[in-house]
């Protein structure tokens, strides 16, 4: 099991309400809870299936340098970026 962190934005009430079912909504559209990789995997694809044209971030705890991974659906300014093996955050031009 590890901490995970799902971050949506304009994503339909059915994703919303379907997260709800696994992990504890914070704030609006904030989601966190403990989950193990099999039950990470079918929320990252419950959210494939159900963002339509919102977008979303997903962090987890890993072994890592950094400690945590991180990935995203949907379009947004910050895309990720391989650097050397750390996962960063690059802004596109507005």
């Amino acid at each position: 099991m590890s901490m995970l962190v799902v971050v949506t934005e304009a994503v339909p009430q059915r994703l919303r309400g379907r997260l709800a079912i696994w992990l504890l909504e914070v704030r609006a559209g904030v989601y966190i809870g403990n989950t193990s990789r099999k039950v990470r995997e079918m929320i990252w694809q419950q959210i494939i299936h159900l963002a339509d044209e919102g977008n979303v971030v997903m962090g987890w705890a890993t072994n890592t340098e950094s400690g945590f991974d991180f990935q995203t659906w949907g379009d947004n300014r910050r895309i990720p970026v391989d650097l050397d093996g750390l996962r960063l955050v690059s802004f596109l031009p507005i």
